[in-house]
């Protein structure tokens, strides 16, 4: 059950019920269908019933028109209104209105409070609330919804509507009596009516209904015979007056409903607007849960903060802090999380606070879901790098150790005596199979290096001539390669080091793949703020759409291990460029081959102490 639907009915939907009602039991009695202890009960009944649902302040006017009712046609002669006449009345209609607001009060309470604990039980949240999550009681929220119903009248308008039924009330009485030799009974009515309806408009409902009941007894004394008494001498004049208080009532409370309704479709209106900017946040992709509460306090004006129950403890993992102290709401956002909001509620409905919860735990879902999909792709990634490295160290490092193995063992043997040139050849066989070995680890580690973000550059402004004489070291063939660098081409910004390494893996490539009557080429020219440099091979090449492939870590051209490596080169080369600022991709070589073109930042100029450039 809802504890929205336990709220007490609107005034202005009981009173005109009511007051119809005492109209009809007032015609009953007039017409000898009911006698006095009949008009007493069933109007007793009538206060009972609509007190016990209506809100508390109802119960008041219902109470005076009930006893109007009850002293006007309980007995015959009709119309006797005196106090001494009807105290009984008087005395069983109060403690009637008193008794059915207390227990219509209690009632909803306990409804509420077993609404609550339904709820609670069915949604797995009967842990224990501590201070800092308290939810507000029952009274207390009852309280802010009848503050949040929406309504056209002001307090300033409700003053207003107060003092003009004050003026124009004793006014028209004043005016009515200079003149009431000429007007009869309904004419007083129907200008009557007119104030009330007037008070309305600039009012509401509760000071029309005010105005209603002040203008019936102002008619009861001046305008019905006898005058100047609270007797009234024609039975059809109470009715007369009934119905007036009735039709008075009635037609406030339209007018008030019509400036509710407006009032509704506008808060209405405003809580559609703030929920439209709150999906435009999100569909925008800012849909983390702090940026939903951000959005919270930027348009309402209230502290949030999601907190998720962890091990029987609740935690923050949005927000902002929210104090202990102070009016906090407690927002249901799931099972195993809670929206807090402080501060001033009042003028804050619970649709809006519903909807912020349910973005809120939604974001805080899909981040967790963003968070485990990042990690699963670390752990996939990383299982890769360990597959192919288990590969690679039972194959790739293998072999030369293998070689290096033999070499050493050959040596070794004592019963063989070899040759000058056999040695040579040995030893050049175990120098072959070590420089192999120190490349393949070397990739390795620079490799690890990237993967765990060890890797940590020192950029400054350098010469490609300073870097591309060392890119050949070490390297077979390296007397094969040409340079191509400008002498007028600005400084870089790089980390020397990691550029020589990311160059000499892309020249090794070169020189391993370019056939002997065309040797590879290293180039450079510049283009605004940036270097380019092109290591050119007329080798095979390799494909468009496995160009991007090339890069990633253990793959060779068509996944086709060879004997040179395990496939590290390139991915260490791209690693080594991006952490410099740089940009690496591979293009055709005009007449077949693969261009590696390096883009890189030119350096900024120096300047002198003064601020001018040298």
């Amino acid at each position: 059950m809802s504890p929205r639907r336990l709220e007490p009915v609107d005034a202005a939907f009981i009173l005109p019920v009511a007051f119809a009602g005492m109209v009809l039991i007032g015609v009953a009695a007039v017409a000898g269908q009911l006698r006095g202890v009949a008009v007493l009960a069933l109007t007793s009944v009538l206060v009972a019933a609509t007190s016990l649902v209506a809100e508390p302040l109802a119960a008041l006017p219902l109470a005076v028109v009930g006893w109007f009712t009850v002293a006007g046609f309980s007995r015959a002669p009709y119309g006797d209104l005196h106090a001494t006449g009807t105290l009984r009345a008087s005395v069983v209609l109060a403690l009637v209105a008193v008794g059915a607001v207390a227990a219509g009060t209690l009632a909803r309470r306990l409804r509420t409070a077993q609404a609550r604990y339904t709820m609670w039980a069915a949604s797995g949240t009967l842990d224990p609330v501590t201070p800092d999550e308290r939810r507000p009681a029952p009274t207390t929220r009852a309280r802010r919804r009848w503050r949040l119903r929406p309504s056209a009248i002001s307090p300033r308008r409700l003053l207003a509507g107060l003092a003009l039924a004050a003026a124009a009330l004793p006014t028209l009485t004043v005016a009515l009596t200079a003149v009431r030799p000429h007007l009869a009974l309904v004419d007083d009515l129907l200008l009557y009516l007119l104030v009330v309806i007037a008070v309305t408009i600039v009012g509401g409902f509760w000071p029309a209904v005010l105005a209603a009941l002040a203008a019936g007894l102002l008619l009861n004394w001046y305008f019905t015979p006898p005058e100047h008494t609270w007797t009234i001498e024609a039975p059809a004049n109470i009715l007369a007056l009934l119905l007036f208080v009735t039709v008075a009532v009635t037609v406030s409370s339209i007018v008030h409903l019509a400036a509710r309704r407006s009032a509704v479709a506008v808060a209405r209106a405003g809580e559609a607007a703030t929920l439209l900017a709150l999906a435009r946040t999100v569909l925008g992709g800012d849909d983390s849960p702090q940026a939903v509460l951000d959005h919270l306090s930027a348009s309402l004006g209230l502290a949030a903060e999601l907190r998720e129950r962890s091990g029987g403890t609740w935690i923050r993992v949005a927000g902002i802090p929210v104090p202990d102290a102070g009016d906090v709401q407690v927002v249901p956002a799931g099972d195993d999380l809670r929206l807090l909001v402080h501060g001033d509620l009042s003028a804050v409905s619970d649709r809006i606070l519903d909807g912020y919860a349910a973005q809120a735990a939604a974001a805080f879902e899909r981040q967790r879901l963003r968070i485990q999909a990042g990690q699963a792709e670390a752990l996939a990634a990383g299982n890769r790098i360990r597959t192919a490295l288990l590969a690679a160290v039972s194959h790739d490092l293998r072999t030369p150790l293998a070689a290096v193995k033999a070499a050493v063992t050959t040596l070794r043997q004592t019963d063989v005596a070899w040759s000058a040139d056999d040695q040579a050849s040995l030893l050049a066989t175990i120098e072959e199979g070590a420089d192999r070995l120190d490349s393949l680890i070397g990739n390795l580690l620079d490799m690890s290096r990237i993967h765990t973000g060890a890797l940590q550059p020192f950029v400054r402004p350098i010469a490609l001539d300073e870097v591309a004489p060392l890119v050949t070291r070490g390297l077979d063939g390296a007397e094969r390669l040409r340079l191509a660098i400008p002498d007028a081409l600005p400084l870089l910004a790089a980390d020397p080091g990691l550029l020589e390494r990311a160059l000499a893996n892309l020249v090794g490539n070169a020189l391993r793949y370019s056939p002997p009557d065309r040797p590879p080429t290293l180039s450079a020219d510049a283009d605004g703020d940036r270097v380019t440099v092109s290591v050119i091979d007329h080798g095979p090449g390799i494909p468009p759409e496995q160009r991007d492939r090339v890069f990633e870590p253990f793959q060779q051209l068509g996944d086709r291990h060879t004997a040179g490596g395990v496939g590290l080169g390139l991915a260490v080369a791209k690693g080594f460029v991006e952490a410099v600022g740089g940009h690496i991709t591979a293009t055709a070589t005009p007449g077949g081959g693969l261009t590696m073109r390096v883009d890189l930042p030119v350096a900024a100029p120096a300047r002198d102490p003064a601020g001018a450039q040298p």
